[in-house]
């Protein structure tokens, strides 16, 4: 039975702290997502321009957690690594749409 580097660096993670850290990085791109759908609707960018700004904050968000926060190396923060940081979520995705079309609604509702 052969171990794998993962396994072993998923064994060094103090569980409280992980999760703790997990709860963060979800505030984190929860509120990336709110703001983002802000921004979209209030710009009024329809169709493929708001997904883009979505994607976009996405990934501004994971690059500034992975440099700030988990000082570049987030495999030691958060269990799943890069890819928990860059993953957005499908409640994320939803919360954009439903803020996006809020905001698009409030703004642009005479025009």
């Amino acid at each position: 039975m052969s171990t794998t580097e993962t396994d072993i660096s998923v064994q060094y993670l103090f569980a409280p702290n992980a999760s703790y850290n997990l709860l963060n990085l979800t505030t984190v791109k929860f509120l990336s997502a709110v703001f983002a759908g802000a921004i979209a609707g209030i710009l009024g960018l329809e169709n493929y321009a708001g997904f883009a700004l979505f994607i976009t904050s996405t990934l501004w968000s994971a690059l500034c957690m992975h440099f700030v926060n988990c000082r570049g190396k987030p495999a030691k923060y958060v269990q799943g690594g890069w890819k928990d940081l860059v993953n957005p979520g499908q409640d994320n995705a939803f919360t954009f749409v439903l803020v996006w079309t809020l905001f698009y609604g409030i703004v642009h509702v005479y025009d």
